[in-house]
């Protein structure tokens, strides 16, 4: 039987503001990537996210973004390979110790949003990011995306590279995710988004936005749980899979 982890932000909420469903989608996923407090999250959301998830037995992800509270971390910045390993250093040690605080143990990092992409191209910055995560513990896996440049440096350095496949997204020609800003680049439609999912997985390749085939490895996928109908995708996901006797399983991450 084949197997695919389902990824998942969490842990977003911050200070007065609620964003997301981790309290419906958590039993529903098999790892959780938490904010650590950089693009959104606090202390108090990581520890109560960490503990949520300890009790659903989802496996415990550090979610590193850019330093940018108003823009969700989704807007680019001009930072250096030396920034981008330290933050990714200090995020890491926020959510790793309140993971280690009740009893558990981190099992992956995937950056957030802007600096997730920015690494999927920029080959130094990957190397950086790469390097923090090996540094602060080698046993960590690193998502990235498919074939990207973040997942080649986590192999160069010796972590191990998840390859991450987005339903809900567009892609071009080259790999990369479509910007949002243009039309087309979301998928809303739950049941296509699912039917999407499970072809990537099945046949190693998605149909770009220009019509032509990419190849792709999809260790795992990524479900956007900060969309109202976030619950409704995945369950509609988890429905697919299982009609494609697809496992559910996060990859080898440690809980």
């Amino acid at each position: 039987m084949r197997r695919v982890d389902l990824n998942c932000d969490m842990g977003e909420s911050f200070g007065a503001y609620s964003l997301g469903q981790d309290e419906t989608i958590m039993r529903h996923i098999s790892s959780a990537n938490i904010a650590c407090g950089f693009h959104a999250g606090d202390p108090g959301t990581i520890r109560s996210t960490v503990k949520l998830a300890i009790s659903c037995g989802t496996s415990i992800g550090a979610h590193p973004g850019l330093p940018d509270l108003a823009g969700f971390g989704r807007r680019r910045m001009d930072i250096s390979p030396r920034e981008a390993y330290e933050m990714t250093v200090y995020q890491l040690g926020a959510v790793q110790a309140f993971v280690r605080s009740e009893g558990a143990s981190l099992a992956h990092v995937k950056p957030h949003g802007a600096l997730y992409n920015m690494a999927a191209q920029n080959e130094a910055l990957a190397e950086a990011i790469a390097e923090a995560v090996y540094k602060v513990d080698g046993g960590l896996l690193l998502y990235g995306l498919a074939g990207s440049a973040l997942i080649r440096a986590a192999e160069r350095i010796g972590l191990i590279g998840v390859h991450e496949v987005f339903a809900d997204r567009s892609y071009e020609s080259d790999g990369s995710l479509t910007g949002r800003s243009l039309p087309g680049a979301v998928i809303h439609d739950s049941e296509a988004a699912a039917v999407r999912a499970v072809d990537m997985i099945l046949s190693g390749e998605v149909i770009s936005r220009q019509g032509t085939p990419v190849a792709l490895q999809a260790d795992t996928v990524c479900v956007h749980g900060d969309t109202p109908d976030a619950y409704k995708h995945v369950m509609a996901l988890r429905s697919a899979l299982a009609a494609a006797n697809i496992e559910v399983g996060a990859p080898g991450g440690r809980m």
